[in-house]
């Protein structure tokens, strides 16, 4: 009776044994789930710019964009919290058709804040002052506009050196950027070419001995502004405050003095 007893005991305590097995194997560890931290989305902002306008914008002898306007917008970018400031060249007379089909959010290029231009882009304030300068070879004694009249003037298509030329009545030769102009002018081609005047005196220095001189055109200042489309006040609120950020810090003076060897003029 006694091992009959023992028996049923040890079967039941066998049993329990199974059945508990049999719930451990039936029960599974979860698996750790592990976030994936997204990568940031980069802020681009788009650039247009007619890279062939030295100081302001040119290729260096990596072809990479570099200058005056070029360092002051990578400033404007970082400070609006941009990760990247994308500059891609153009020609200067057809960015603001770009930048209002919407391949730039911006464009930089030493352009005049005019009252025409004004009706098809947003500009922000200005940040550069400057006036016409007229280039000429040495000997030629051009003292104003009004001396060019009979004689074959070089300009940059759709600049306000063209503008001025031709408001006066005198016929003018349009070249896609300003150092063919420029270069023509060393070659005959023309008598005169009337531009921007860090830009013709930024091409004297590098020519020392093309026997080239110049003379303030009398055109009266003009101011750069950056362009945007019409409309986009968001961008403009920004670039505008970031402008004055770089000015009030002695970050812009910084940019002005390293590409023009003086501190930057009030305005």
């Amino acid at each position: 009776m006694f091992k009959r007893k023992f028996r049923l005991a040890l079967a039941g305590l066998l049993s329990l044994s199974l059945l508990t097995l049999a719930g451990c194997g039936s029960t599974t560890t979860p698996t750790p789930t592990t976030t994936t931290t997204p990568a940031p989305v980069a802020k681009v902002l788009k650039v247009g710019s007619d890279i062939a306008y030295a100081p302001f914008e040119y290729m260096d002898e990596k072809q990479n964009p570099t200058g005056f306007d070029i360092d002051l917008i990578n400033a404007l970018g970082a400070d609006m919290g941009y990760t990247k400031v994308a500059i891609e060249t153009s020609a200067f007379d057809g960015l603001i058709a770009a930048l209002q089909a919407g391949k730039y959010d911006a464009v930089i290029s030493a352009m005049t804040i005019t009252p025409e231009r004004a009706t098809n882009v947003q500009f922000s304030d200005k940040y550069f002052k400057s006036t016409q300068y007229i280039a000429m070879k040495k000997g030629s004694n051009f003292k104003s506009l009004a001396d060019l009249k009979d004689k074959k003037i070089g300009v940059q298509l759709n600049t306000t050196g063209q503008f001025a030329v031709e408001k006066l009545g005198m016929p003018t030769k349009k070249y896609d950027t300003t150092p063919d102009a420029l270069n023509d002018l060393l070659n005959g081609g023309v008598d005169a070419v009337v531009a921007d005047a860090p830009v013709v005196l930024w091409f004297q220095a590098q020519n020392p001995s093309a026997q080239i001189e110049s003379v303030d055109g009398n055109t009266g200042e003009e101011f750069y502004g950056i362009a945007m489309k019409l409309g986009d006040k968001e961008l403009g609120a920004k670039m505008n405050a970031s402008l004055k950020k770089l000015i009030d810090s002695g970050k812009y003076n910084e940019i002005y003095k390293k590409w023009f060897k003086k501190d930057a003029p009030k305005f």
